[in-house]
């Protein structure tokens, strides 16, 4: 053991996990049935769906492969951030003023919608607000009070503020970065907490929740759809799936236009002895293509996340791989201890914006949140299942989007992906 490791990881541990302790268990499937809607995925798109649908005493059972909170949900980096995923002048450019407008509205009420959701429910989410974007690279002042002003402007948004160099380097702890933003209107969260929190009250409201239960196939007859599991099928009138990047081969349209990625996060010991890394406890995302996004937790860790890869290969030791950013960031972390460090698979598109489409007959798909899902996946739940029950849904916004399939089919798609973003991270390095 050298230097650099002063204590044990526990491989493929989160820290997230291992702050939560032991998780409540659901059964697993167990002999077939019928409902009106069958949910495949349970993670928080799939499990508020399941809790407003139950609510509004519409049967439903949700199916989860693993545990509730084992996919991109209880493992993810916590960002709620503000928006879509881009900027709202970029998608300006694309959807217009309008459109660019409504989404970003959306966003907002997906973000108060959370916050409100936990609250009311009395799940201890360990919010903590602020967050920071900025620049990896000099000369993109103009750009970043640009932002500010724009957000403030034209979307009734006046919580960001541009940071200098100086500011920047004061609020991350690190001269590593040249200007950026302040948002004051959003924070971060612990993701497991929500999950399992959510878990809790969607059976509360009724709905039939089962792990270990693996969609295996969908078929349809007779104007219902069957979903086909090793230890029964469920037969619905409508089915949500609610897989993101693990649909794996269960529906053709989804997999072509949602590819998994892997991402990879580690946590350090306390840093207590460390009081200029992130002094003010702010989310930190910034610009590369191949983003780094950290932050510290309520007991003072840092969690930092930085590592994607765009093929089916992980790296042989995640803690190794992000250690080389924490300390390229932060060179007085050289030795800080790394007690858990984690991985799986986040959904992108190819635009990076959510696709939701209406994949088969009552069967809708949602996914592919493209690292910005915290608040939207939570939000869309709840949209679809206002849509089913007969309210109105801003769901349309998301279904209106043009998300094209990723270009070589099944077997090609994968290594293109990689020769590209490969090229933007050598770009970011550059």
């Amino acid at each position: 053991m050298t230097d650099t490791w002063q204590s044990p990881i526990a491989p493929g541990l989160s820290w997230y996990q291992a702050s939560v302790g032991e998780r409540p268990a659901y059964p697993a499937l167990d002999g077939s049935r019928s409902v009106d809607v069958a949910i495949v995925g349970g993670g928080f798109t799939g499990m508020q769906a399941a809790f407003h649908l139950a609510k509004a005493g519409v049967s439903v059972a949700l199916i989860e492969g693993g545990r509730f909170g084992d996919g991109a949900s209880g493992r993810n980096g916590g960002q709620l951030g503000t928006g879509q995923r881009w900027w709202p002048e970029d998608l300006e450019q694309d959807l217009g003023l309008e459109r660019s407008k409504a989404l970003f509205q959306m966003a907002e009420h997906a973000k108060q919608y959370l916050l409100d959701f936990a609250r009311m429910h009395g799940i201890e989410i360990d919010y903590l607000p602020g967050q920071l974007n900025v620049s990896h690279k000099r000369g993109h002042d103009d750009e970043y009070k640009r932002n500010a002003e724009i957000a403030a402007s034209r979307y009734d948004y006046p919580h960001i503020s541009f940071m200098d160099a100086k500011e920047t380097a004061e609020r991350v702890g690190t001269s590593n970065y040249y200007c950026g933003v302040r948002d004051t209107g959003t924070g971060h969260i612990h993701p497991l907490k929500l999950i399992v929190g959510l878990a809790r009250v969607a059976q509360a409201a009724g709905a039939d929740l089962y792990e270990m239960t693996r969609a295996t196939g969908i078929r349809q007859s007779g104007g219902k759809t069957m979903v086909e599991t090793s230890s029964g099928v469920i037969t619905a009138d409508r089915v949500l799936l609610a897989t993101n990047a693990y649909i794996g081969a269960l529906e053709p349209v989804t997999a072509a236009h949602i590819m998994p990625i892997g991402s990879f996060i580690a946590a350090t010991a306390p840093l207590d002895a460390f009081p200029h890394v992130i002094p003010g406890h702010e989310a930190v995302c910034d610009s590369r293509f191949v983003v780094r996004y950290f932050r510290k937790t309520k007991d003072n860790r840092l969690l930092f996340g930085g590592r994607e890869v765009y093929s089916s290969t992980n790296p042989a030791d995640t803690a190794e791989a992000i250690r080389g950013q924490i300390v390229e960031t932060y060179p007085a972390l050289k030795t800080i201890p790394i007690t858990h460090a984690w991985g799986g698979n986040v959904g992108i598109t190819l635009p990076r914006q959510p696709f939701v489409r209406e994949v088969m007959p009552g069967v809708t798909s949602i996914g592919g949140y493209s690292g910005h899902g915290v608040m939207l996946s939570n939000y869309c739940g709840k949209l679809y299942a206002d849509r089913v029950t007969g309210k109105a849904s801003a769901l349309d916004l998301l279904e209106d989007l043009k998300i094209p399939a990723f270009p070589g089919g099944r077997r090609m798609r994968s290594p293109l992906l990689f020769l590209a973003l490969t090229w933007f991270a050598l770009r970011d390095r550059l």
